[in-house]
């Protein structure tokens, strides 16, 4: 059971990429003339083409003008709704939604689940290369949407988070508050639990990476790891129970969760 970035783009995306490079063909029009028409660069087209990125509406809309295509191109825009995930992790959110525990320990960002349409937005804008505007607002929107976990009390949360990540600002002093507050609403909620690792207790076993592990109805679980080029998710046994040991060795070196919340506090007295 594994998920990663090297996955083959999604078939909507092969189909109608194609179909735009037939067309196109057909009408004997060259890859640089639509581009040009269209506004786009040359390796654009040609990834749409070749399904690597998800064709546009003005691109089908030119290449349908452009090829006489009567309408056939752009009818594929029903099709081809933006992601609302990356599409390595599309499992792991099948999973999440449905996991009745979840323990997340996070040296990068705040874990998604905790974070301000602010910071959301921050993050996905930090993203190279940079998602289409329709993508970007779908993928907010996802995010947020996901945080409605958190209201089902009868499944169990949990965050170990660095200090470095408390740290480190984004946007206006303002944004930055707002997002610790979250982290302290969140706290006080009685199925969450908010931990800190602070800086002063040296190397662990964490920061290897990010995981999440994940415990299914059926309690079964899982874990999943997100690195540069994707992600992973998996049940191997002994690899899960690596990651637990890890994972009970660093909510024993960070805070407890009523000192966390004293550590976030003085955050914003800073």
């Amino acid at each position: 059971m594994t998920t990663s970035e090297n996955s083959p783009p999604p078939m909507q995306w092969r189909y109608c990429g194609n179909q735009m490079k037939r067309w196109r063909q057909r009408a004997g029009v060259s890859r640089e003339q639509l581009a040009e028409e269209a506004g786009y660069a040359f390796d654009s087209v040609k990834m749409m083409e070749q399904g690597r990125r998800r064709p546009t509406m003005r691109a089908l809309q030119v290449a349908d003008d452009m090829c006489d295509a009567q309408g056939m191109l752009v009818a594929g825009l029903g099709y081809l709704q933006p992601e609302k995930f990356a599409s390595y992790s599309h499992e792991y959110m099948t999973y999440e939604s449905e996991a009745i525990a979840l323990s997340w320990y996070e040296p990068r960002y705040i874990p998604g689940l905790l974070q301000t349409e602010e910071y959301v937005r921050a993050v996905l804008a930090s993203d190279l290369p940079p998602l289409d505007k329709e993508t970007f607002e779908e993928r907010v929107k996802a995010r947020l949407e996901r945080q409605a976990l958190l209201e089902i009390e009868t499944r169990s949360f949990s965050f170990v988070i660095e200090e470095a990540v408390l740290r480190r600002h984004f946007g206006d002093d303002d944004a930055y508050q707002r997002q610790q507050h979250r982290l302290l609403d969140a706290a006080e909620q009685h199925n969450v639990i908010v931990q800190v690792m602070p800086a002063d207790h040296g190397l662990h076993p964490g920061l290897r990476g990010s995981f999440v592990l994940l415990e299914t109805p059926e309690h079964e679980h899982l874990v999943y790891e997100e690195n540069q080029s994707g992600g992973l998710l998996y049940a191997d046994s002994e690899k899960v129970s690596v990651v637990m040991r890890r994972h009970d060795m660093i909510a024993r070196e960070a805070l407890s969760p009523r000192d966390s919340v004293r550590f976030i506090m003085q955050l914003l007295e800073e």
